[in-house]
């Protein structure tokens, strides 16, 4: 007898600032969709936030036009911009200085005149932001003193809990890893959350909880509807 018929492996493009953050992500986009997925190469590689901004559109229209990904997730660092809020996420709200509205303005302009491709109208789209960085996230279920709550609190008082470079000395040992001691660390941190992404959701809410819900909607129906 057959069983129910299974969904399709979604086909997904991953774009960051770093190898290590690309690794990192492959494991957790796993991890929140529950399921594996087919990675898609990006046309463009980014190193820093300025260039992701800069190569997303160029990227966005590559994947439309001439592969058959399902979606493009892009996560960066917030650095020292705001984090994103609960009231930016009101329709036609926009904030100039939040990268996660930045990002997702990159996305409305660079698809909405595009015309259907490969059987869907769009590249879906999933966005995170790592406060202050990757390795607050990879910090995440060992060290409590780092979350979004704590940095948010001490950037609106001007005394940062901690610097970005002392959360690299805490993951990494040294604030100048190697690239593989940089990767390797980064998928045994995440790999710690074994598919329960809950503790990331809870201490980085507007961070990684926003990437996990663009990524748990692209099953929904909804996810066919343009972006605000």
């Amino acid at each position: 007898m057959s069983g129910a018929p299974v969904a399709p492996r979604l086909r997904i493009a991953l774009l960051s600032e770093s190898p290590a953050d690309e690794a990192a992500l492959r494991v957790l986009v796993e991890f929140v969709l529950g399921e594996p997925f087919t990675a898609v190469p990006p046309s463009l590689r980014a190193r820093g936030w300025p260039s992701v901004e800069q190569v997303l559109p160029s990227v966005i229209r590559h994947l439309h036009f001439n592969t058959a990904a399902d979606g493009l997730v892009v996560v960066v660092d917030s650095d020292d911009s705001p984090v994103h809020q609960p009231e930016h996420e009101a329709p036609g709200y926009h904030h100039p200085y939040c990268r996660v509205c930045r990002l997702r303005a990159v996305f409305r302009r660079a698809t909405k005149n595009l015309p259907p491709s490969h059987g869907r109208s769009r590249v879906l789209r999933a966005v995170g932001l790592c406060v202050p960085a990757l390795e607050a996230w990879l910090l995440c279920g060992r060290d409590t003193s780092v979350t979004e709550a704590a940095w948010t609190e001490g950037q609106a008082a001007g005394r940062p809990p901690y610097t970005r470079r002392e959360l690299k000395w805490r993951v990494y040992g040294t604030e100048r890893p190697s690239l593989p001691h940089e990767v390797k660390r980064a998928v045994q941190e995440v790999s710690r959350h074994r598919g329960d992404v809950r503790r990331l959701e809870n201490d980085f809410p507007q961070g990684f909880g926003v990437l996990a819900r663009d990524l748990r909607g692209w099953r929904e129906p909804a996810a066919a509807a343009p972006d605000r």
